[in-house]
């Protein structure tokens, strides 16, 4: 969650409760049971980490001051190391969305990029699991077992394929999904 935030105040600084509707958007219905508190609970560990600073903006005459987050140069190397970041054996579905959504929005990298450099890493342990697989005498435990990392990376490369035909084909506007 902290790295979705960072990256979507990239964009913009924005107030907390834009980047929960920001985020909610983005994942919706996943993102339905998002609680708003989860919001300022991350922005003040990401103030605390030094990678957000918050300051004091003109409000509505009911709330006059409300803060503002920003990201900091720390906040901003975090953000690219994030994007440049390939995950597995089990990337997280809703975070790898949030990822492609916030690089998107806040134009910090090309999403169909961001799917390539996944498919690659994913390709690369596939190659493994087969390899080893086939090493692996007939009917053992272990090829069972390689046989399923091997089904599981196929589904996965599937979604990324699905993944970056919606990307592809995306509008500049790309919160709303």
């Amino acid at each position: 969650m902290q790295d979705a935030v960072l990256a979507m105040l990239a964009k913009e600084p924005s107030h907390g409760y834009h980047l929960h509707a920001r985020l909610r958007r983005v994942l919706g219905p996943l993102g339905e049971s998002m609680n708003r508190g989860q919001i300022y609970v991350t922005l003040a560990r990401l103030e605390r980490a030094g990678l957000v600073v918050c300051e004091r903006a003109d409000g509505l005459p009911e709330r006059p001051e409300r803060k503002v987050y920003a990201l900091t140069p720390t906040g901003q190397q975090r953000v690219a190391a994030w994007l440049a970041e390939v995950g597995w054996p089990k990337p997280d579905l809703a975070e790898f969305h949030l990822k492609l959504a916030a690089a998107a929005a806040a134009r910090l990298a090309d999403p169909v990029e961001l799917v390539a450099a996944q498919r690659r890493e994913l390709l690369r342990h596939l190659r493994e699991a087969q390899q080893a697989a086939l090493a692996e005498p007939a009917g053992s435990g272990a090829g069972l077992l390689l046989e399923g990392v091997a089904l599981r990376l196929q589904a996965d490369l599937r979604w990324l394929d699905a993944c970056e035909r919606a990307w592809s084909g995306a509008d500049d506007e790309v919160e709303g999904g």
